[in-house]
């Protein structure tokens, strides 16, 4: 058996992506089912927009990450205690909302829905401290490729399935099924292995908070610790910007919404998940410092498709392969760059500093998703996606400060 399949076919590979499942499953109820539950029940779209604010759990994750690298549940694991009560309320929040009407309980469906977000967010912090801490660095790649890929999966159950069922079925037998599906996660986690607990670990709530914070400045230096916060902030800007607004481009140059459902969706999900796959096995082989220039290489000659897309018009097959291979570069992009993070972590201070750089990850697209709208109006599509490209050099440009091809982690 080859190495790539053994490490595959491995109890801990099959964890990483059943977890992965686990992790996306409630983040995209809050993203795809509750809009559409709340838009067929006749609430308005201003108040369904509102709803948007709820997630904000996700980028301040880092508040409370420390208490989760400090205390550990007693009679539980370090790590995988926290992930079952965790998992457990969520399977119980979800499907709480079966009890629940839109025409009489708004006010309810907004509160579960934010303590949704805050289970689901300490869930992520958990999860992503536990791979950190279980996997070595050659597995990180492929570890964290198969978690994001099975994040992506559980898309399917609220985006697809649960909207499939809401046309023949009431929704609270809807809601029911899809917190069931949270079973995979419990499972996975309950026969998951522990991590083991990283020596010198924080003692107190205090060492919690600023010992991590030391330690990234003090074991790189502030020069490039600096650096590598930076590249956080720009390596995926490009196709951050690119994806912002795909949906109002697809429908401006002339696609109906049957084209956007029927390729562009099903091309992006069965692109990304190749993509992330097959980044995790490349990185098994290249290591992480290459796959960041190859896989960047990539993610800035996919963006380019969109270009060409703008100025040939509505052409099904255009779309199908500019979006394959847009959404091939990010989860290649993405995986190498998931795993970059985790990397860069400290073992004894995983909770918070995962928590911390994933979530200044996500300023770009806050600021993005502010912005995009009004630059693609200004600039029209050709020049819109042109700027897109250009925005993806800079990261790309930080590379041998950062990640240097022949560093000797990736000999």
């Amino acid at each position: 058996m080859s190495p790539l399949l053994q490490a595959l076919l491995s109890r801990r590979m099959l964890v990483c992506l059943l977890t992965g499942f686990s992790s996306g499953l409630p983040l995209y109820v809050g993203r795809q089912l509750m809009p559409a539950w709340l838009d067929v029940s006749g609430v308005d779209l201003s108040t369904i927009g509102v709803f948007g604010i709820l997630s904000l759990p996700y980028t301040l994750k880092f508040l409370w990450a420390p208490l989760l690298d400090r205390y550990s549940l007693p009679g539980l694991g370090r790590r995988l205690g926290w992930a079952l009560l965790f998992q457990g309320l969520l399977l119980a929040s979800l499907a709480a909302f079966a009890a629940l009407d839109p025409a009489t309980g708004l006010r309810t469906i907004a509160a579960l829905t934010a303590f949704v977000a805050f289970l689901s967010a300490s869930q992520d912090i958990v999860l992503d401290a536990w791979r950190r801490e279980l996997l070595t660095d050659d597995e990180l790649g492929l570890g964290n490729s198969l978690f994001v890929n099975g994040y992506r999966m559980a898309a399917l159950v609220p985006g697809s399935l649960a909207l499939f069922l809401a046309d023949r079925v009431p929704w609270w037998q809807v809601h029911l099924v899809v917190a069931a599906f949270m079973v995979i996660g419990v499972l996975a986690t309950a026969l998951s292995p522990e991590a083991p607990a990283p020596q010198g670990g924080p003692r107190t709530l205090g060492q919690a908070v600023w010992a991590p914070l030391h330690s990234f400045f003090q074991v790189r230096g502030p020069r490039r610790a600096l650096t590598i916060l930076a590249f956080l902030l720009l390596y995926k800007l490009g196709d951050t910007m690119a994806t912002a607004l795909l949906t109002p481009f697809y429908l401006d140059i002339g696609f109906t919404l049957t084209d956007i459902a029927s390729v562009a969706k099903f091309a992006a999900l069965g692109a990304a998940v190749v993509g992330g796959l097959g980044g995790g096995a490349i990185m098994l082989r290249t290591g992480i410092n290459r796959a960041l220039w190859l896989f960047g290489v990539i993610q800035l000659a996919s963006i380019v498709g969109f270009v060409l897309l703008s100025l040939g018009g509505p052409d099904r097959w255009a779309l199908a392969a500019v979006v394959a291979f847009e959404y091939l570069g990010i989860g290649l992009g993405t995986a190498a760059f998931v795993a970059f993070i985790a990397r860069e972590t400290d073992k004894r201070y995983t909770a918070f500093q995962l928590a911390l750089l994933t979530s200044l990850t996500g300023v770009p697209a806050t600021l993005v998703a502010s912005s995009a709208g009004w630059v693609a109006e200004s600039l029209g599509w050709p020049l819109f996606y042109s700027a897109c490209t250009l925005l993806a050099v800079p990261g790309l440009v930080m590379l041998p400060w950062v990640a240097p091809w022949s560093a000797d982690d990736d000999a």
